[in-house]
């Protein structure tokens, strides 16, 4: 349950959602009907609570806003702090059909196998990284004596107009740790708790994402699932002789029941 003691899984209100939050658990790999073998993550979107309403008539907009992934130790009283680590709107199509404070969001109201995402989230941090790592540069050329400027930006500058280097110019920096959207990823399976997304999605585990649903794809080939195999109807009458004769083993060693005979004397 969520940060609300009512709170209830409602689902009249899902047509007109197309997002949702999650939280990434890891990457692995699963195999297509056609034997085709894709990347895969699974998603964690347990606990999607809704923790405020926007209405029109107050706010000139419909949203609702989640709370997902409540944090361990309870807000103080007097903070204005969420008890969830993540916090977004999703904006809603219809004004007039909004779900209630509390209300827990399932994933597999709103996705399905085969619909095309969004996937936002905050990228793995990589540090401070030159020009050739962060932004691709060549650098500079490994003859007539460039020994020490291989990996070098080169010139910065643009004469004497300007006079000084552009705002943005892309150098040396701090590299990854920023939003990031990856398109046109496809849900492979959905359930109340989980997700499988065909791809990568930003971030490290627990990495916190949100997901929107763009669009259908036309050529979804579902996963493949191992289905027992059917015996036969030789193996299947076979199966049915072993049986029988567990059957008569068992009548055989089942003890004889002993009755107990009274016998009365008459004494003459």
């Amino acid at each position: 349950m969520g940060f609300f003691p009512e709170a209830t899984v409602c689902s009249r209100f899902f047509g007109f959602m197309n997002s949702i939050l999650a939280k990434k658990i890891e990457q692995g790999q699963k195999f297509l009907e056609n034997g085709l073998r894709i990347p895969v993550t699974k998603l964690n979107v347990d606990g999607n609570v809704v923790v405020s309403l926007k209405t029109q008539a107050r706010d000139k907009y419909s949203a609702v806003q989640l709370g997902f992934d409540k944090k361990a130790k309870a807000r103080p009283a007097k903070s204005n702090k969420s008890a969830y680590q993540l916090l977004r709107e999703v904006r809603m199509a219809d004004a007039d059909v909004l779900p209630a404070v509390g209300d827990i969001i399932k994933a597999s109201a709103i996705f399905k196998p085969g619909d095309v995402i969004n996937v936002t989230g905050t990228s793995k941090g990589k540090g401070y990284a030159g020009g050739v790592k962060r932004h691709g540069f060549k650098g500079g050329p490994r003859t007539h004596g460039q020994s020490d400027r291989e990996r070098a930006p080169g010139s910065i500058g643009s004469t004497t107009t300007p006079g000084r280097v552009y705002k943005g110019k892309r150098m040396a920096g701090r590299m990854g740790h920023e939003q990031v959207m990856i398109k046109n990823l496809q849900i492979v399976s959905v359930d109340d708790k989980t997700i499988l997304v065909s791809g990568l999605v930003p971030g490290g585990r627990n990495t916190l994402l949100m997901l929107e649903k763009a669009n259908i794809s036309k050529k979804f080939t579902p996963l493949y699932v191992d289905k027992p195999v059917e015996p036969t109807s030789a193996e299947a009458s076979a199966g049915k002789e072993v049986k029988k004769e567990e059957v008569k083993s068992e009548e055989v060693q089942k003890p004889v029941e002993e009755k107990k005979v009274e016998v009365k004397i008459n004494a003459s």
